[in-house]
């Protein structure tokens, strides 16, 4: 795999927050209460409508960004993104199917080396596709499908970005 430029937990985070709002209560998520993108369902002891945004950037690199090791950015932002969507470990299983090891959600010496024989840009329209594929089959498709969509159109553009 061509090494992307590095992408810092700073930049990844900027990147996210465009994706992420304040404080929101929809009784359709089934997440609940969410701001800055951290749930209620997720984090039930964190107080989510006083959460600062250097809060949520605490939670977000500690259980979101770390866990993903030292992919290349390109990829790790996509794997982030994805992860504070669906899950950590939602995000690493799909990142495992679209390089064709056993999704097991958990990232390690097999999934990396894997990983490193790859084409970054293979690797990031696979993953895509294991994203929309993932959200399509959601139950809240209909409800929430066309900011997840465009939310990957948007994360697309910045996967060309990185691997330019």
């Amino acid at each position: 795999m061509m090494p992307a430029a590095a992408l810092t937990f700073e930049e990844a985070f900027e990147r996210l927050m465009g994706h992420e709002g304040g404080y929101v209560n929809d009784p359709r998520d089934p997440g609940g209460e969410t701001k800055w993108g951290i749930s209620k369902r997720s984090y039930p002891s964190v107080d989510i409508k006083s959460l600062t945004r250097q809060g949520a950037a605490e939670i977000y690199r500690r259980d979101f960004w770390g866990p993903l090791g030292a992919a290349p950015g390109s990829v790790k932002f996509q794997a982030f993104d994805f992860a504070v969507n669906s899950g950590i470990s939602t995000a690493i299983r799909k990142l495992q199917a679209a390089i064709g090891v056993a999704d097991d959600g958990h990232w390690g010496p097999v999934s990396a080396a894997r990983l490193a024989t790859m084409s970054e840009t293979d690797v990031l329209m696979r993953y895509a596709a294991q994203r929309l594929r993932y959200v399509a089959a959601l139950s809240t498709f209909a409800t929430y499908g066309r900011g997840w969509v465009n939310r990957v159109a948007a994360n697309l553009d910045y996967a060309a970005e990185d691997a330019a």
